[in-house]
């Protein structure tokens, strides 16, 4: 486990801070992820952590960016040090979708695939138990 991984989680709420998933949800603890990556320039110090399941962090990799399916533009992720979740996605209640409000939050939607299958059948469990959001 990650050295830093006490003081994220807490800060984090202990949810995926790009997806809102519950950790409580799994049976093992999630990432200490950097926004910027080490290979990009990015440090170590808390600024640049963030909390992320799995399928986030993966999905992520190294990325920083992502090309906007509408205008082609390259458009930065969220990150969650700087930005306001609730500023970029929404979830819709019936579908337990999560779609970007603003082109920040539709790249990253599609960037880190979050209305996969398998997460969004996840995702509408936790909403029963009002685990999520």
């Amino acid at each position: 486990m990650n050295r830093r991984y006490t003081d994220v989680a807490r800060r984090a709420g202990h949810r995926c801070e790009y997806c809102r998933e519950p950790e409580v949800a799994f049976n093992f603890t999630f990432e200490v992820e950097h926004v910027v990556p080490t290979s990009k320039g990015g440090g170590e110090d808390s600024a640049n952590l963030a909390l992320a399941c799995r399928a986030c962090n993966v999905r992520k990799s190294d990325a920083t960016s992502a090309p906007d399916e509408v205008t082609g533009a390259e458009t930065r992720l969220f990150n969650p040090r700087s930005d306001r979740w609730n500023e970029h996605f929404q979830v819709d209640a019936d579908s337990s979708e999560i779609t970007g409000r603003t082109p920040i939050g539709q790249v990253t939607v599609v960037r880190l695939d979050m209305n996969h299958a398998l997460q969004l059948a996840a995702r509408q469990v936790w909403m029963q138990l009002r685990l999520f959001p």
